[in-house]
């Protein structure tokens, strides 16, 4: 009688737990950040502000006439550590990429 009353009460807490690790569920699910999201700049001069990653890259590379993918690359790693990226130099100053605040 002890085994299945020890039994019960295990299964019990065990449905509890994953009844309470369900409701948490939606709660994270409503924290919704964006990430991804630069800036490019030429100079002092915002070109693009909370653009995709992929336009981003696209545009810095028209601007400084390089291929897109090593910008793409050099976009996506400010968009994950903040720190900001320069692309090229042009006459009117730095192509930069920088985290969107």
């Amino acid at each position: 009688m002890k085994l299945a009353t020890n039994s019960m009460a295990g299964a019990a807490l065990a449905g509890s737990l994953l009844l309470s690790g369900g409701l948490m569920a939606p709660a994270n699910a409503a924290n919704q950040q964006q990430s991804g999201l630069v800036n490019v700049a030429v100079g002092d001069v915002s070109i693009l502000n909370n653009a995709n990653v992929g336009v981003a890259a696209q545009v810095a590379a028209n601007v400084c006439g390089v291929a897109v993918g090593p910008v793409a690359v050099l976009a996506q790693q400010t968009a994950r550590t903040g720190d900001a990226s320069t692309v090229c130099t042009t006459p009117t100053g730095p192509v930069t990429i920088t985290q969107a605040q």
